[in-house]
């Protein structure tokens, strides 16, 4: 694969770098909303990503730091109890990662890519309910961009996809 990751789409199949993770095709059940694991969608397909949550000041200021690696299909997400502005950095953070920050409807509003290693650049955002760290390229690699939309227990009833 040439150093570049590539995702493909099997049948309700993610095969991304080795990694399988499976997600409802259009003919099958909805996910199971759960804490520790969110869904996104969008015109490029589908994906599974399980998740730490970071919802207190002390978690949300620790992140990912001093972590010198992070599984393909796990992240972190940070939530918020109501939308906000948001800043974040890449201090004592050992990997490039990808943040998509998401709206109160679950809907991706921005994605920043390869965020650098130890880079004290603030990365911001308004209107933000939550953010979610996967690794860095993974966004572009399987098509996670604007508009996606992201199943998780933290968006309510109103969200483009919703738990109910």
């Amino acid at each position: 694969m040439g150093g570049l990751l590539r995702a493909l789409t099997l049948g309700g199949a993610l095969i991304l770098g080795g990694a399988l993770a499976i997600w409802p095709g259009p003919s099958q059940a909805a996910p199971e909303c759960r804490e520790d694991a969110v869904y996104l969608r969008g015109d490029w397909g589908s994906a599974r990503f399980s998740v730490e949550i970071a919802d207190s000041v002390g978690e949300r200021a620790r992140g990912l730091m001093h972590r010198e690696s992070l599984p393909r299909s796990a992240g972190m997400l940070f939530v918020y109890h109501q939308s906000t502005a948001v800043a974040f950095w890449m201090k004592n953070t050992l990997i490039p990662l990808d943040l998509l920050f998401i709206d109160a409807r679950g809907v991706v509003q921005k994605v920043h890519a390869r965020a650098v290693p130890h880079d004290l650049t603030q990365i911001p955002a308004s209107d933000v309910k939550a953010v979610l760290e996967i690794n860095g390229g993974l966004a572009k690699a399987m098509g996670i961009g604007v508009g996606s939309e992201m199943l998780h227990p933290s968006f309510g009833r109103d969200a483009a996809w919703s738990c109910d």
